[in-house]
């Protein structure tokens, strides 16, 4: 059945298939189409996600295994709704001893039935960078031993020994050190990583290993069970995790349309494939992959764009590059941390991604280039790539990668070392299909470089600069382009209407399991880039009421700490609550500490400053402890209250948008109630279920009404939003910029809705003035469709 709204579940063991069986009728009752579910395969024990695949071929046990996920289906289909599910193909767990293809692996090297499974260079032994220090003083302190057949470490890891040198009993010193020499592996100090991992993993983490998913023996091995579950009508499609890090995303996602195409069903309808995929700025989605369109980052950025006010950029981009002691601009910063990451996280690919083109260069009679200045363009590149990748396969390339590939040059040029132009334009011909030398050669660069790019722009931006850059945090989130402040309602109206031509069957969210901040949070945040001046008066106030508190904490953090402590306040909590108080604190601590580690500027995962970080988590707890912090509590009230109204339209806003342009809308787990959520694991923590269902009984929510509303509304007209056209609606009058409307229309069906926007300057009913939206030739006056609410929706 095709997909007309989608319910996000996070499944685990503590929230089974049982669990999201028990929920069925509240979905239906809210309008849900469609349960859309993360992995639903065998993961490491105890995985909160699911990512972390330790047999593709299986449903997890943990989850309820097959029988507990046939039941699940069983319950939706029973109230006439559909399944999706997450897949993983880029990468599997590898980590904990569970993964038994990677085991046979370790044991038998390269003569393993699964060695092709892994993006394995099998040249040297499979570096495993788990010691806690190198393998010399590991063996002295006798930290590793052998038991059975096994190597332990620290009494902890455990991994197979090869055949051959099974039974050999207890050994140690040098005769240890020559066992573990003949192994196919070799034990690590895990330091080592980023500069000597021999084989893919999934960005920086090396308990994922990449899987050569291109290869067609390896892409029906690890799909079958997906197959099988679609043939037997049990999902009606799937949601493909990080394409990009494929080799070729463009034959993969082909590949999969036609196996699902070539086996029938009895409905007919076909399977809807998403991607995820994070498109930049400008960037179009590729039409000729047999897909369906993405997960919805895109999306999540053009709405997110709407709501902020272009003329609150430059108060408060100045405000932030005086406390800071940072750039304004968000483009220092990204090049800065690409080049951080780079350096510090991914020096072994890079050697590997400089290794395969000076063997292409080498290839061609005539080459010129030497490997220091392949490696000084390849760098360089990678510092500027203006979006995750591109799409060549080395002996050519789509004709929507040379837009790219130009702008790459155009970034590039300011940064490459004089009189070498020559090299960047020899990689990027190269990326392009056109450069000399051996065929093989060059998909195997062209292939390197792809995936070396995204994992550098995803950890370098997503990863690093987001937690550095805090001008206004609602801009940094996955898939948002932080440079750029607002968007315009012309540029959402063009982007709709093109939507409903070529993507009417993508993913609408505004949520999800990665964001950086719930949707709401980025709502009440939105806010102030309407009232700069207001909101830098409290900072100002707000430093001086906790300045001792403050010491040998730095400015940008207590900044982006105030943002935080604003956006994400729970409803109804109480300034005077302390226990409730402090269970927010945690909650911040808890994010603060992931900030500060990712943005590796006071802190880091590798290297934690935990004085400084003490420091800031004292900051927290001061702030919200009503015996210490009431001048600030009371303060930060009254710049809740006098912002409560346009972050309540913003909240509804978002809504009315997902559930009525062109798409397939999804709501993620809980957020039918205020999502005031952290970066994850908060935004992944349990839903009370039960209390949505008495609020959407009652009624008495309006965001959870506004959203049973317009499914319902979905449901009712199906075809006006599976197909209706997109129709942009004049609006007049002095504040018609602070008005979206459009219309849906299906043949004689219509839908107009129209959207408040940008409301901290008014909404009294004599604000709006003459302010009317133009249906028919005819006005409807905005101080009659935003009466009761600042959304209006309507049908014709």
């Amino acid at each position: 059945m095709t997909p007309r709204a989608t319910y996000r579940l996070q499944m685990h063991s503590e929230f089974t298939f049982a669990d999201a069986t028990a929920i069925v009728p509240y979905l239906a009752d809210l309008g849900i189409s469609h349960a859309y579910l993360s992995p639903i395969t065998v993961a490491t024990k105890g995985s909160t996600h699911g990512y972390d695949v330790v047999d593709p071929t299986r449903i997890n046990p943990e989850l309820g295994g097959e029988e507990g996920f046939r039941a699940l289906v069983a319950a939706l289909r029973e109230h006439g709704m559909g399944t999706i599910i997450d897949i993983v193909p880029n990468h599997m767990g590898v980590a904990g001893g569970e993964n038994a293809w990677w085991n046979d692996v370790l044991a038998r090297g390269e003569a393993s039935e699964f060695a092709g499974v892994f993006d394995i260079d099998f040249s040297r032994p499979i570096v495993l960078p788990v010691l806690g220090d190198p393998l010399p003083k590991a063996l002295a302190d006798g930290a590793i031993a052998i038991e059975g057949d096994e190597v332990v470490a620290y009494g902890e890891h455990r991994f197979p020994l090869r055949p051959k040198d099974h039974g050999v009993g207890a050994v140690e010193g040098e005769d240890l050190a020559a066992l573990l020499d003949r192994q196919h592996y070799r034990l690590a100090w895990w330091r080592t990583a980023d500069d000597e991992l021999n084989w893919r993993r999934f960005f920086t983490v090396n308990e994922l290993a990449g899987v050569r998913v291109g290869q067609e023996p390896v892409f029906e091995r690890t799909h079958a069970l997906f197959f099988r579950l679609w043939q037997e009508g049990l999902i009606d499609g799937v949601r493909i995790d990080h394409v990009d890090g494929l080799t070729d995303p463009a034959t993969y996602c082909r590949r999969l349309r036609a196996r699902f195409d070539a086996m029938s069903r009895a409905d007919g309808v076909p399977a809807i494939i998403w991607v995820e995929k994070i498109l930049g700025a400008g960037e179009p989605l590729a039409a000729d992959w047999g897909i369906d369109g993405t997960s919805g980052y895109d999306f999540m950025e053009e709405v997110a764009g709407l709501l902020h006010d272009p003329a609150g950029e430059a108060p408060l981009g100045e405000a932030w590059a005086a406390l800071s002691g940072r750039s304004a601009d968000f483009a220092p910063e990204e090049l800065q941390a690409r080049q951080d990451v780079l350096a510090w996280q991914f020096e072994g690919q890079l050697k590997a991604c400089v290794r395969a083109f000076v063997a292409l260069a080498e290839s061609d009679p005539d080459n010129v280039l030497t490997p220091e200045m392949l490696r000084r363009g390849i760098e360089r590149l990678l510092w500027v790539f203006p979006v995750y990748r591109t799409y060549g396969t080395g002996d050519a390339a789509p004709a929507a990668d040379a837009a790219i590939r130009a702008q790459a040059r155009e970034r590039v040029a300011p940064l490459v070392p004089p009189g070498e132009d020559f090299v960047v334009d020899a990689v990027l011909g190269w990326l392009a299909g056109e450069g000399p030398g051996d065929a093989a050669l060059a998909a195997e660069a062209v292939r390197r470089f792809q995936q070396l790019s995204a994992p550098v722009a995803a950890k370098g931006v997503e990863d690093t600069a987001f937690y550095r850059y805090g001008r206004l945090l609602s801009r940094n989130d996955v898939g948002f382009d932080a440079g750029r402040f607002a968007g315009s309602t012309e540029d959402f109206h063009a982007a709709m209407a093109a939507r409903a031509e070529e993507w009417p069957r993508a993913l609408l969210a505004t949520a999800t399991h990665d964001h950086k901040r719930g949707e709401d949070v980025r709502a009440r945040l939105a806010v102030l880039s309407e009232v700069p001046e207001l909101w830098l008066e409290h900072v100002a106030r707000w430093n001086g009421l906790a300045a001792d508190a403050l010491e040998g904490v730095d400015p940008a953090d207590a900044y982006m700490l105030y943002q935080m402590l604003y956006a994400a306040w729970p409803v109804g909590l109480e300034t005077t609550d302390a226990p409730a108080l402090r269970a927010f604190a945690e909650r911040i601590v808890a994010w603060q500490e992931k900030a500060l580690r990712e943005g590796k500027l006071r802190s880091s995962w590798e290297a934690p400053q935990e004085e400084y970080e003490a420091l800031c988590k004292a900051l927290v707890e001061r702030l919200l402890d009503p015996a210490h912090a009431s001048g600030f509590l009371d303060d930060l009230t009254v710049f809740r209250t006098a912002t409560a109204a346009p972050a309540r339209a913003n909240m509804l806003a978002q809504v009315a948008l997902r559930l009525t342009v062109p798409g397939v809308p999804d709501t993620y787990q809980g957020t039918e109630l205020a999502d005031l959520s952290l970066v994850d694991p908060d935004n992944r923590t349990p839903v009370d279920y039960d209390a949505r269902a008495a609020a959407l009984s009652a009624g008495r929510e309006s965001k959870l009404a506004l959203i049973a509303e317009l499914l319902a509304l979905r449901r009712e007209r199906p075809a006006l939003f599976a197909v209706g056209r997109y129709v942009p609606v004049e609006v007049k009058g002095e504040r018609a910029d602070h008005v979206l409307a459009f219309l849906r229309e299906d043949g004689e069906a219509r839908l107009l809705v129209a959207v408040a926007l940008r409301m901290a300057a008014g909404g009294e009913p004599g604000w709006w003035g003459d302010t009317a939206v133009m249906v028919d030739g005819a006005e409807r006056r905005a101080v009659t469709l935003f009466r009761t609410r600042t959304v209006a929706v309507a049908l014709l």
